[in-house]
């Protein structure tokens, strides 16, 4: 534990206090609670995250919800479970907790994430949304097991109970509540020039990585993301129909649109002359409210209202050094979590962490990972 820590936890009480003073007693939300993570040594890409994904009120409940169900054997889900559990059960409405065992657990489960340097806030999302629902998608499975027929307490044994388990492995995983928040479908469409025969192929996502550029809007990011591309010289696609390489149009369609979009920018360009990553600290806003237009012809719910309700930023020059922090909205107001650091802020704040106009190789406070939930 930092030095910095340390004194920040000393001066919790008056930070919490603070905090309680700005949001005032009688605008403090009825059952909610505003609580800062230890840091456990560049923590802070796992503090953020995990703070942006409790003000996804949807995903919270899911996990409070399965906490309520029987005891498990510790996992991953556990983990978060309890922490969760922990914020809401507190008698204070404000306060410091260490997520030590979370902590410990994803060190133990996950390689990458076993030591002391920084890590990436987005590789950090994808691996727990995705181990969370490859948890839950194993003990349904596990579910289906138990429940088959029985004779004497001992599994019927025979080639009807056979076949059942061999058809449950090969079939495709059931959704988990996890697809069901954030998993949205794209269509990658290809359009021979030759013979104007058109592909289509469905993608899944969790969450979407787009490219930024400079002095940009997230709409126009999305919007670059769905572009048409053409596919010639050494690049020309294999068209079926044709039997032969072809030029052709592709383009990316959004087909289904999650409840919650998480937009992942990429920030971290590799530079060939550095050999390194560096940070494209490039000014991008991102609107309180948004609607996507660029969806496919068959698009479902293509008229999604979402406002933003989380962004995790990132402060420094490089994907391996610097700092994250996390602002979420939270019953129409902002606040700020700096990991055992909690603030109000105002909403006007938020044009802070847009990023830089000009001299990009400076340190800079950065949207990173932006959480838009649907209205619907």
């Amino acid at each position: 534990m930092t030095v910095r820590n340390i004194a920040s936890i000393c001066n919790m009480g008056t930070n919490a206090s603070a905090l309680e003073k700005d949001i005032g007693p009688e605008q403090f939300p009825i059952n909610e609670h505003y609580f800062g993570l230890v840091n456990f040594g560049n923590t802070c890409y796992c503090n953020s995250v995990l703070q942006a994904l409790y003000f996804c009120r949807p995903f919270r409940e899911n996990v409070l919800a399965y906490k309520a169900q029987q005891k498990k054997k510790e996992n991953l889900l556990t983990c978060l479970a309890d922490l969760f559990h922990s914020i809401t059960t507190q008698k204070k409405k404000v306060g410091v907790i260490p997520p030590k065992k979370f902590i410990s657990r994803l060190r133990k489960e996950n390689d990458l994430f076993d030591n002391y340097m920084q890590q990436d806030a987005h590789e950090f999302l994808n691996y727990l949304l995705n181990t969370v629902a490859d948890i839950l998608q194993e003990e349904k499975k596990q579910e289906r097991h138990n429940g088959r027929p029985k004779n004497n307490g001992t599994a019927v044994a025979n080639d009807n109970a056979a076949n059942a388990a061999d058809a449950d492995n090969n079939k495709a995983a059931e959704p988990t509540w996890v697809h069901d928040i954030f998993q949205g479908t794209l269509t990658n469409e290809t359009r021979c020039l030759n013979c104007e025969t058109v592909s289509s192929k469905d993608e899944d996502f969790l969450d979407l990585s787009v490219d930024v550029e400079q002095n940009t809007s997230i709409t126009h990011c999305l919007r670059d993301f769905s572009n048409t591309e053409t596919l010639c010289s050494e690049y020309k696609y294999y068209c079926e129909a044709c039997c032969s390489k072809q030029e052709a149009q592709k383009r990316m369609r959004v087909k289904k649109l999650p409840m919650i979009l998480a937009l992942h920018l990429k920030r971290f360009k590799y530079m060939e002359q550095l050999h390194r990553y560096t940070k494209l600290s490039y000014r991008v806003v991102f609107p309180l409210e948004l609607r996507l237009f660029n969806t496919s012809g068959d698009a479902v719910n293509l008229d999604r209202m979402y406002d933003l309700v989380a962004v995790v930023v990132h402060c420094g020059s490089g994907p391996n050094r610097g700092h994250y922090i996390t602002i979420v909205k939270s019953h129409g107001f902002w606040l700020l979590f700096d990991d055992d650091i909690v603030e109000k802020i105002d909403a006007q704040a938020i044009e802070e962490f847009y990023g830089l106009t000009s001299d990009i190789s400076k340190n800079s406070e950065s949207g990173y990972i932006l959480f838009y939930q649907s209205r619907e």
